[in-house]
């Protein structure tokens, strides 16, 4: 995620491998690992910000979600822990709420993000320690009535966050820290007698796998939640949440390159899951030239598509394009040197088709507040029922 409110820094540029051929799917493992799981329809998982304060739950469309990820929960001193746990868990409480609209809401915790990711390491060290942070993170959710876990580490055994603890043993470490929360899970599940989840946000570059074991993982997960935004390439302008990779510049990221790598890595097409954008990134260069591939002067966060729609679309002097090799758009200001790589209804359309093609196990997106009039949850809603 991004400092507090957004999800992921990507520092790291890899060898392109293009191939815009669409899997057919996989069989499943479903039957031989400790998360096993019933899936009636494609998953849509909302990230929603505690960060903002106390949530405006009264609207929110329950019925167009599967499940929503409430960030963030801090690790502290080797423990799960609520930084402001009075809004916390009246966010808990209203998003419990919800079920009433949609019986088969499930609500998750997210421990973690871009900010909050510093101790990850420290804290599943060792099988006591891990123990220890397997339970304060599953008495979270006992405690407040939710459904499951959710781990967003940024990131195991690379650099995240300046200042991130990280060493080699996170490779390991990061699949027992999941065995041991999957273990403390199904003793909740059998005294609660409800089924209780375990999903984890992974990075959408591929190097991530390097550094994880994510077939090992996969075994204790229900989904694979892939950020596959913020696909940077060093100091370049690049689309940052391309479906296939660009032929405008040396791509080297894209949605269709991560799943193919984290299936080849040993995970389940049905557990992994697409992440959509509802924010974009605005660069800015010195002189326009060719726009992609040359060096930037700037990148910012902007938030969010609603905003984009109303504002920005062909007006105040952006004009929109579509890159119809990557299946993305953009916006160009040849005045200021601006460049807005973002989300549209027709670029999370046709990711949702290439998840129900693939037979992956759905999208999620971060997050809600960057699309107040669900212009893109409704789009996601029409394609994934």
């Amino acid at each position: 995620m991004f400092r507090f409110y957004t999800k992921s820094s990507l520092l790291f540029s890899l060898l392109a491998a293009f191939s815009p051929l669409i899997f057919t799917g996989c069989k499943s493992s479903a039957d031989t690992d400790s998360a096993t799981q019933v899936v009636t329809r494609p998953a849509v998982i909302g990230y929603v910000g505690g960060f903002h304060g106390l949530l405006e739950t009264a609207d929110m469309p329950a019925n167009k979600l599967t499940h929503i990820n409430y960030a963030f929960v801090d690790v502290k001193d080797g423990k799960a822990f609520l930084s402001n746990e009075k809004t916390d868990t009246t966010n808990f409480r209203n998003l419990n709420l919800l079920k009433q609209k949609n019986p088969d809401l499930q609500i998750l915790i997210s421990l973690g993000g871009w900010t909050w990711s510093e101790n990850f390491s420290d804290a599943v060290l060792t099988d006591s320690s891990r123990k220890i942070f397997a339970q304060s993170a599953v008495d979270i959710i006992k405690k407040y009535k939710l459904d499951g876990v959710d781990i967003d580490w940024e990131y195991p055994g690379i650099p995240g966050e300046e200042g991130n603890v990280y060493r080699p043993e996170d490779k390991q470490n990061y699949t027992l820290m999941f065995e041991a929360l999957r273990k403390e899970l199904d003793v909740l599940e059998k005294e609660t007698g409800k089924k209780k989840l375990l999903t984890t946000a992974t990075a959408g570059f591929t190097s991530f796998l390097k550094t994880t074991e994510m077939g090992k993982a996969a075994k204790y997960l229900n989904f694979v939640n892939l950020m596959t935004y913020d696909l940077f390439q060093g100091d370049t302008v690049v689309h940052h949440a391309n479906l296939y990779q660009s032929k405008k510049y040396n791509s080297q990221h894209s949605v269709d390159k991560a799943v193919k790598a984290f299936h080849a890595a040993g995970v389940p097409m049905e557990k992994l899951v697409v992440g959509i954008p509802f924010y974009g990134r605005m660069f800015k260069v010195s002189k326009l030239e060719n726009g992609f591939g040359q060096k930037q002067q700037s990148q910012e966060y902007k938030e969010g598509y609603t905003d984009f729609k109303e504002n920005f679309v062909n007006k105040n002097g952006f004009v929109a394009y579509r890159d119809s090799v990557a299946r993305v758009p953009y916006l160009v200001n040849a005045t200021t040197g601006e460049l807005l790589m973002y989300e549209d209804e027709q670029s999370v359309r046709e990711k949702c088709q290439y998840v129900l093609a693939n037979k992956l196990g759905g999208v999620m997106f971060w997050e809600y507040a960057s699309d107040p009039k669900n212009y893109l949850l409704d789009e996601i809603d029409k394609v994934m029922k």
